[in-house]
């Protein structure tokens, strides 16, 4: 019997798992070589921890790997129900929370090294964690697909460590009692961008007027596993401060708040990197809870000890 210890966390509703111990030795080299490892050699990991019957389609996990880059405190390996992800927002705060409750950081300035690059976080006095993001862009402006039952909705291609395709042109409720119809639309309108010429974009978020005083905006978003993000989420963030930033409607330094379909908020800000080019750094603040300590059991004769799949 294999055990593989575990910390989660929620971050403005959105689950982390945390794998602390139990997963395999990769080996030594950059995240993004371990990446490649751990999909292709001991995707049994992600699988075992991820999908039911020990996790659900919305927990986004974080492996801990040892770095290359003696200024970062840990490198960081994120998986969903569906795969690997470049970068998680909102799993950076949870890995980041999670350290302080292992008592491995203090309230500070940490780097944590990613398959996309290198991310910084502040670990603020009263719990709350700043993640200053890869850098950010837009990569098309104003794409039109038309969608099955919507018709023709435009919006942006962006990145924000994953790829996003932003629109408020959708006409509809982003209501949390609407959730289900949301992704139903979301998803079609992410099988129209992706045949539009962009399959790299496998998130979706649609904006609308915010709920909650003092928001900007509300967000719904429509996650690669076919699930939507209970928080605000930190790459969507930060892709829609690069729009909003390539359209000269935030300033660098201003802050804005984006609202998740639940509710939840998290705090955004930018700077320059090369305006000419539009290429911005973002910031994203939000807050983190740890939820459980575990130990998952996989038994040799368990059939579906890799998960449900």
């Amino acid at each position: 019997m294999k055990r593989i210890q575990v910390i989660d966390s929620h971050t403005g509703g959105e689950p982390t798992r945390v794998v602390i111990g139990g997963a395999p030795a990769l080996r030594p080299g950059s995240v993004k070589d371990q990446l490649v490892e751990l999909r292709d050699e001991h995707d049994w990991l992600r699988k075992s921890v991820v999908l039911e019957p020990r996790g659900s389609d919305v927990i986004v996990a974080a492996l801990l790997v040892d770095v290359d880059d003696p200024d970062c405190e840990a490198g960081v390996i994120f998986f969903n129900n569906v795969g690997y992800l470049g970068m998680c927002g909102h799993g950076t705060i949870g890995v980041v929370t999670t350290l302080a409750h292992l008592g491995r950081i203090k309230p500070g300035v940490i780097k944590l090294q990613t398959p996309v690059g290198n991310v910084s976080a502040t670990l603020h006095e009263d719990g709350q964690v700043s993640v200053t993001n890869v850098p950010s862009y837009r990569k098309a402006n104003k794409v039109s697909v038309t969608v099955e039952g919507l018709g023709t909705v435009t919006g942006d291609v962006a990145w924000g460590g994953n790829w996003f395709f932003l629109t408020e042109d959708h006409g509809l409720v982003l209501d949390f009692q609407r959730v289900a119809h949301l992704t139903e639309v979301a998803s079609r309108i992410r099988e129209a961008v992706n045949a539009q010429g962009f399959p790299e974009v496998d998130h979706v978020e649609l904006f609308g007027a915010p709920v909650q005083s003092g928001a900007h905006s509300r967000s719904y978003v429509l996650c690669p596993g076919g699930t939507y993000d209970r928080s605000p989420c930190g790459t969507g963030t930060s892709a829609k401060l690069a729009c909003l930033a390539a359209d000269g409607k935030l300033e660098e330094g201003e802050p804005w708040v984006q609202e998740s379909i639940i509710g939840s908020t998290f705090g955004g800000v930018f700077r320059w990197l090369d305006q000419e080019k539009r290429i911005m750094e973002p910031t994203i603040t939000g807050r983190a809870f740890v939820t459980a300590e575990s130990t998952l059991l996989l038994h040799e004769s368990d059939p579906f000890r890799c998960g449900i799949s």
